[in-house]
């Protein structure tokens, strides 16, 4: 059950639409389903805004099926799959193919950014847009990543590639984009300038997501963490290397955020 789908259901017992008993049927279902394997959480949604995201690494395609016929079941109406490859994502998609619980449902893999999406994103719902920047082309399959997440979770999503400081001209040509942004996700590898420059040109949060793109000094993207978490650019918040779905993940919730009055 999804936070939409209970107020409507509340709303419903409001008007005389559906009865308590038949209401506190629905509210009181397990709040997650046993798999033996898995233990889907099918009320995150209600809690927290967002429901579960099914990680797909050191998953097979048979476990990933069955906790997204549990979360459908269950009353999610997207769900979001991060970390697979394309011949994991076939198999899911064969085993979702003829399931009468997800019947219906797109299975789209998004091979740039190694994600499935089972059903279709929301309409946008947030104060704005996300802007997700990356500095170079190889910064891509984190930026989608971050870019799919939060379009699945009700951002509207405004990408600008390729926009690195080696080439400065480039990013100062989308200044308007950035200050009109809820928030911006900053993807670099290499020296991890971009985050800095671009939360001194913008007052929205800017989430840094350092990529593991970089000759040897890089360390596998540890040089852009350290200089994304020593970042004199007030404002600036830093995820773990690679971390594309997290960084789109903060960067959905602020657009979300509603003022409580």
């Amino acid at each position: 059950m999804e936070r939409d789908e209970l107020r409507r259901l509340l709303e419903d017992v409001k008007r005389g639409r559906v009865g308590v008993d038949d209401a506190l049927t629905k509210v009181g279902m397990a709040p997650f389903e046993d798999l033996g394997y898995a233990k889907p959480d099918l009320h995150r949604g209600v809690r927290t805004g967002a429901s579960e995201v099914i990680y797909g690494a050191g998953k097979s395609a048979e476990q990933i099926v069955g906790i997204a016929r549990s979360l459908i079941g269950g009353g999610q109406h997207c769900v979001l799959v991060t970390r697979v490859d394309e011949a994991k994502a076939q198999l899911v998609r064969e085993g979702l193919r003829n399931d009468e619980v997800c019947a219906g449902r797109g299975v789209v893999f998004h091979e740039c950014a190694r994600i499935m999406t089972i059903g279709d994103a929301p309409e946008p719902n947030g104060n704005g847009y996300v802007v997700v920047a990356c500095a170079g082309t190889s910064d891509l399959y984190c930026a989608e990543e971050a870019a799919i997440t939060a379009q699945m979770m009700g951002s509207e999503v405004r990408r600008a590639y390729d926009v690195g400081v080696a080439g400065i001209h480039r990013l100062l040509s989308i200044v308007p984009l950035l200050q009109q942004a809820s928030a911006v996700v900053a993807v670099a590898g290499m020296e991890g300038a971009l985050a800095s420059v671009i939360g001194g040109l913008c007052s929205c949060p800017v989430i840094a997501c350092p990529t593991s793109v970089g000759y040897g000094a890089s360390f596998g993207g540890v040089s852009a963490l350290l200089s994304m978490l020593n970042s004199c650019s007030s404002g600036t918040s830093v995820v773990n290397i690679d971390n594309g779905f997290g960084a789109g993940f903060q960067a959905a919730l602020i657009d979300h955020v509603r003022v409580k009055r």
